[in-house]
């Protein structure tokens, strides 16, 4: 399981430092893609090929089912650590997730996200203004 928040920041070539308990879990290959509010969602293969499998079964009569997998895959990359646990965040997510320097890398159960630390940090406090309320909405899904 993938958890907590760490901070980190890109070097001059775009690389970034993944945290060791991530990389235990990721693997030494995984998978970044764009994500939702704007942040990079990192999957591992295997979590990655279940994405994949549901994805696949989504008729592609319907526009929307299109143009979310357009979106989504068309960014899509394969992403490979170094010997010292950093990998190179593609400029596509990097200007698609305003990630200038400084990041925020976040465990979410079965994925990674990674934000610029400034949009992070709004969308956090954002999310803890109105924290009881979706505690509440979640209670619908039986949590």
């Amino acid at each position: 399981m993938l958890m907590g928040e760490y901070q980190h920041a890109l070097d001059g070539k775009g690389r970034l430092t993944i945290p060791a308990k991530f990389r235990e879990v990721l693997g030494d290959s995984f998978v970044l893609t764009r994500g939702m509010e704007g942040c990079v969602f990192g999957y591992s293969v295997p979590e990655w090929e279940k994405l994949e499998g549901k994805l696949t079964s989504l008729p592609l009569n319907r526009k929307e089912a299109r143009m979310f997998m357009r979106f989504f895959y068309s960014a899509a990359s394969v992403c490979s650590l170094d010997k010292q646990g950093r990998i190179l965040v593609p400029q596509t997510l990097r200007t698609y997730a305003d990630i200038q320097k400084e990041c925020t890398v976040i465990g979410v159960v079965n994925r990674i996200e990674i934000w610029d630390h400034s949009r992070w940090a709004e969308y956090n406090q954002a999310a803890g203004e109105n924290f009881d309320e979706l505690a509440e909405k979640m209670m619908d899904f039986e949590l």
